[in-house]
């Protein structure tokens, strides 16, 4: 039986993948400090004999040479996310995601064991293609902007990932997941479609950055899941980078149309400029859709999830979390915002 290691695997995708990799017959330990990752998600697997967990730091590295030792593949998943998080505290940014991607991968060259490593396609920057694959150019803003920490670190984790494959052989897959989406997501740290679900369920304003224009992809966290592990299990995407997400693009004003109608909210939605929501001369990505080609050449992956099916499914999870039967909308009291 696989053994797995999970670092941040209390958290949204690390969650799911605990799932999914118990289901297909693995032996799952979890690492998780709960920074924002949450004891919760990972309730319903505590009594799974093959199931165990950690509430401790990855920076522990004692723990971290042991665990790392224990398993067959170790799937990294721990970082500071979410673009407001970024804004707020670049330094926890820089350091937890660098310096940890680091220790996993020294700690695993030692005894040769397989890393995966979960990137973002935050690393595409500024791009103005229409779909992005994985040999394209990485185009960020200036280092005067904290909002590019973030692709920078997730850059760098690749960097040292390719490195220890190259100089130690130790064989590393990294995935660049676009926006994946699905239940226990928060908006916590900026997550979009549960900020406006919430929103329009709670019968606040749906609150658009910007003017609404930017272009994004959404996937299911569970064929995002199932992509991971079909990768770390095919000997061809070892030393590889690979995009994991859905080809399907949408304007973030369209997908606020869309959550608004689906749920028969009586939100209005807001459009709030990035000034007021972040920082001051706040740059954002307007396009981030992937290019999935090499993805589907080696595993001959497809999306089961559409964007309709993604709604439908993250409307119902949050309908339950807050109490809500049937249509019907919490109405609440918001503020205004500009039009």
């Amino acid at each position: 039986m696989p053994r797995a290691l999970l670092t941040g695997g209390a958290g949204f995708i690390g969650s799911h993948l605990a799932e999914e990799l118990l289901r297909t017959g693995w032996t799952v330990e979890v690492i998780d400090n709960l920074s924002t990752g949450s004891i919760e998600n990972i309730a319903a697997l505590r009594g799974n004999r093959c199931f165990s967990y950690v509430i401790d730091d990855i920076f522990n590295r004692p723990l971290m040479a042991e665990l790392v030792d224990k398993a067959d593949v170790v799937f990294h998943l721990a970082a500071a996310v979410g673009v407001r998080l970024i804004v707020k505290d670049p330094v926890r940014t820089m350091e937890t995601n660098i310096k940890g991607t680091e220790l996993v991968l020294e700690l695993a060259a030692k005894k040769l064991k397989k890393v995966v490593i979960a990137s973002s396609s935050e690393v595409y920057g500024k791009s103005d293609k229409e779909s992005f694959s994985e040999e394209d150019d990485l185009v960020l803003g200036p280092t005067s902007k904290a909002r590019w920490c973030y692709a920078a670190t997730k850059i760098v984790d690749e960097f040292l990932a390719k490195a220890y494959f190259k100089q130690y052989s130790l064989p590393v897959i990294v995935v660049r997941m676009f926006n994946i989406v699905g239940p226990r997501q928060t908006g916590r740290y900026g997550m979009v479609i549960p900020n406006f679900v919430e929103q329009a369920l709670s019968g606040r304003p749906i609150t658009v950055y910007g003017d609404g224009q930017q272009t994004r992809s959404f996937m299911w966290v569970g064929d995002a899941v199932r992509a991971i592990l079909r990768l770390a299990e095919h000997p061809k995407a070892v030393g590889e980078v690979l995009n994991v997400g859905h080809p399907q693009p949408v304007t973030i004003l369209e997908l606020a149309k869309m959550v608004k109608a689906m749920t028969r909210s009586p939100s209005e939605i807001v459009l709030v400029p990035y000034g007021e929501a972040y920082a001051e001369g706040f740059d954002d990505m307007r396009k981030r859709v992937p290019d999935i080609s090499k993805l589907r050449q080696l595993i001959s992956f497809s999306p089961t999830h559409d964007l309709k099916k993604i709604l439908r499914e993250v409307i119902a999870y949050w309908r339950a979390k807050l109490g809500l039967k049937g249509p019907s909308v919490r109405r609440t009291r918001g503020a205004k915002g500009k039009r």
